[in-house]
């Protein structure tokens, strides 16, 4: 396996273990018995109850360990995804930092980080590739 796929499946699995950590620091939270009975639709439950129906449940938590999964699935076939998306997840990460401090966003740095560089490790191994063949 290639370091750019190696570096795609880390940061595959890095998105996804953000995910599941989000998901076991807020599983805890006192607040599931009224969603389940269906305090969200009734518009009765109380502001921190939504607040945190947007934390967990309804937040980012499973689309990302989504992406998560199928960055990773990716990197372990050979392919690679567009800098782009590191780009994008290092922004937002650091975006949200910046409007709430220090935090777990601070996590998000990680997966963006592996992804740009499966891409430069990619360019890399493609200039090394052309630079022979253009030698021979």
């Amino acid at each position: 396996m290639s370091t750019s796929a190696r570096l795609t499946v880390a940061g595959g699995w890095s998105m996804a273990a953000i995910a599941l950590l989000h998901t076991l620091f807020f599983l805890p939270h006192p607040y599931w018995g009224e969603w389940f009975s269906g305090e969200l639709w009734s518009h009765g439950a109380a502001t921190e109850s939504m607040l945190g129906f947007w934390a967990l449940p309804g937040g980012f938590v499973v689309p990302l360990a989504v992406l998560g999964l199928l960055v990773a699935r990716t990197g372990r076939r050979g392919e690679a995804v567009p800098a782009y998306a590191g780009w994008a997840i290092g922004l937002w990460a650091l975006g949200c930092a910046a409007l709430v401090g220090p935090s777990g966003f601070l996590l998000g740095l990680v997966p963006a980080g592996l992804l740009i560089g499966a891409d430069v490790a990619r360019r890399s191994g493609e200039r090394r590739r052309a630079a022979s063949a253009s030698h021979t």
